[in-house]
């Protein structure tokens, strides 16, 4: 059975303005002939994204329960080997890194979790000049075809063999330590240029039939602060790619290409038609506007940066002539000059549909059905996108910088969840935790160099039917750093890790807490941070109100208290000082004057909110200990009613009070009124 050829991309019309690097060999044969060129520059001629078998091929469906349940087993193998050989905090301990299957058409066939893209290793190295024991590498992010936004997440993909034919990918991307760049961790908060963050390495054979490049993993180690580390991070990633790809060639010996690749097809149309029929038929047909911001960009004073999305459902125009999403984020703001752009418009936004859609799982009939959902290539037919010109946040030039991109592609899931909120009442959770990266670096007891960084995650929004979740991290499987770990290797002592009292939003439900953190240095250090929300707050919707921003506060308690700003490269420690980092609080769902006295009163028992909290925030009079509060409901009844009269008309969108100090005082946008 052959492959469907699928129409290629071509270039933009402004392509003849990006950089193009100098090309050679094959490729400049290509290119010379006049074959398609993609944004990057670069000949893009290969098949993707078509079936594998006939449209209506029959297989057995219990086949296709073993294939789907290999493949997720394969995957959660690889992403175990690879946690338990590697040796950074950041990969073994904080699990940030994913792994991923792909088909020979390029297509993501698990759903577990997000990762990269195929696309650019098929687009340099044709599918017959691969070879067994091959292992490609890159991470330039111009040439990733939107797979990697920012140079730390290293991509390693390894061709699948079957009766010496590619028949799969397995590929696994995460983000390191060290890469080079203009300060340790090589995510520069003010860089201007990609140049400044590191080194940026294009789609490279890092073995030969089971061989190791030596000289390029030189290359790459020598421009790392942390060389050891990243070495042993790339062996890891290598050799749990092999050995995955060593599982599915079982799978294809035990049950033949045919039956496998007929599998591979039917798991992906159960996707599209699941999603087809449980989630896109839950949104109304019409279009609907909504938009968020990043705050800062590390180069200019904070202003709002608009991340804007026109959603569009219709019930025809989509597989089988059934519905579709069109996405189009016309209206987005220009790119900044510092680095919280995202490279989005390549192969027609195929990683950020995949990005975005677990999103619309939160239509579904119940949490527990939203669960059952895997997001894969299935949902692909299903959205399409739309982008603006060249020179936006999604869709920078070349050489923007990008490390801090999560500003970018994590505040789109927020305004996907908004825009969706707008046509469903309001039935979508507020505002979510953003990732943000803290930490400190500096000489340890020893002399030596260390680099201590932690994804500390935040709270989630408040939900329809429940409170947002505490300290969750929207990378999925990821964690904070043990306190264990963490003082026996660097020098400081952790005094304080819990959670965040009143971060989460007030609400009918309220917003899930941030952590609060206490870290206590041993010697002289630099504290670093790449983080948002320390202005914006995670919006509430239909009534329910911003959670806390996100901050940090050196010498607390000391003489020289003062909070930084949320995106430092190098603000110094003194040994003996405390840093306080504070995340997110979610957003609250509904209005908080509706929380029932008994809930509110759970939350003073459990130390979340607090009695000031609960006053202003619900409207609840409080009094006795935290173990043993008690309601005046009588006095809450009254200034329940008090506080209903006093307010006028509100916004569907509460943003919090952030948004007037960078909107001249306004406190909504037209966009926050149904």
């Amino acid at each position: 059975m052959t492959a469907t050829p699928t129409t290629q991309p071509t270039a933009p019309d402004n392509a003849s303005q990006l950089s193009v690097i100098p090309l050679t060999g094959a490729a400049l044969e290509r290119y010379i002939a006049s074959e398609p060129v993609n944004p990057a520059g670069l000949p893009t001629s290969y098949e993707h994204g078509g079936r594998l078998t006939a449209e209506g091929t029959k297989v057995d469906p219990i086949i296709v329960e073993i294939v789907e349940g290999t493949l997720a087993s394969v995957e959660m193998e690889v992403e175990t080997a690879i946690s338990r050989t590697s040796r950074s905090p950041m990969i073994r301990d904080a699990h940030d890194f994913r792994a991923g299957i792909h088909d020979r058409q390029l297509r993501k066939l698990t759903g577990r979790s997000y990762s990269a893209l195929v696309h650019p290793i098929v687009r340099d190295f044709p599918l017959e000049t691969m070879s067994e024991g091959d292992v490609f590498f890159h991470n330039d992010v111009y040439e990733s075809e939107g797979g990697i936004g920012h140079l730390p997440d290293l991509c390693v993909t390894v061709p699948v063999f079957h009766e010496g034919e590619v028949v799969a990918f397995v590929q696994a991307f995460g983000h390191h330590d060290d890469i080079g760049g203009a300060c340790p961790g090589s995510m520069p908060s003010g860089a201007t240029s990609v140049h400044e963050e590191g080194l940026s390495v294009p789609p490279i054979k890092l073995w030969d039939k089971g061989v190791p490049n030596r000289a390029a993993l030189r290359i790459m180690t020598r421009n790392s602060r942390m060389p050891d580390s990243l070495a042993a991070d790339l062996d890891a990633e290598c050799s749990a790619c092999l050995m995955g790809a060593r599982r599915l060639s079982e799978l294809f010996a035990r049950y033949g290409r045919d039956t496998v690749e007929a599998a591979f097809d039917a798991i992906l149309d159960n996707t599209t038609e699941t999603y087809r029929r449980e989630i896109l038929s839950k949104i109304p047909d019409g279009q609907y506007v909504w938009e968020d911001y990043a705050e800062h960009d590390g180069v200019d004073d904070p202003k709002l940066h608009t991340q804007r999305i026109t959603l569009t459902k219709t019930s025809t125009g989509g597989p089988g002539n059934g519905p579709r999403l069109i996405v189009d984020f016309t209206g987005t703001a220009p790119q900044a000059k510092g680095p919280i752009n995202h490279c989005g418009d390549y192969v027609g936004g195929n990683f950020l549909k995949k990005w975005l859609a677990p999103i619309l799982r939160n239509l579904a009939d119940s949490p527990e059905r939203m669960a059952e959902l895997d997001v894969n290539e299935g949902i692909v037919p299903l959205i399409e996108m739309r982008f603006p010109e060249k020179g936006t946040l999604l869709t920078p030039v070349y050489p923007a910088p990008t490390n801090a991109r999560t500003f970018v592609i994590l505040r789109l899931l927020g305004v996907l969840a908004g825009v969706v909120a707008k046509a469903v009442d309001g039935k979508m959770p507020a505002d979510q935790e953003t990732i943000r990266y803290t930490g400190v670096y500096g000489k340890d007891r020893d002399g030596n160099d260390y680099l201590m960084r932690e994804v500390l995650g935040g709270g989630s929004g408040g939900r329809y039917y429940a409170d947002g979740e505490d300290t969750i991290h929207v990378v999925p499987d990821s964690r904070n750093l043990p306190t264990e770990f963490t003082e026996s290797r660097f020098p400081f002592i952790v005094e304080r890790l819990g959670l965040a009292v009143d971060s989460g939003g007030a609400g009918r439900y309220r917003g899930g807490l941030g952590y609060e953190k206490h870290i206590r240095m041993l010697k002289d250090a630099n504290f670093m941070s790449i983080a948002d929300r320390s202005i914006l707050a995670c919006w509430g919707v239909k009534g329910g109100k911003a959670g806390r921003p996100f901050e940090v506060t050196i010498d607390l308690g000391g003489p020289d208290e003062r909070v930084v700003d949320a995106l430092a490269d190098a603000e110094p420690v003194k040994a003996g000082q405390v840093i306080r980092i504070r995340t997110t609080g979610g957003g609250g769902w509904g209005d908080p004057l509706d929380r029932p006295y008994d809930e509110v009163e759970r939350d003073l028992r459990w130390g979340k909110v607090s009695f000031a909290g609960a006053r202003s925030d619900y409207g609840v009079i409080a009094s006795g200990s935290r173990d043993e509060p008690v309601i005046d409901v009588a006095a809450s009844d009254a200034l329940r009613s008090e506080l209903r009269a006093s307010r006028g008309d509100q916004p569907f969108f509460d943003r919090g009070p952030g948004y007037g100090r960078l909107a001249s005082g306004v406190e909504a946008a037209d966009v926050d009124w149904l």
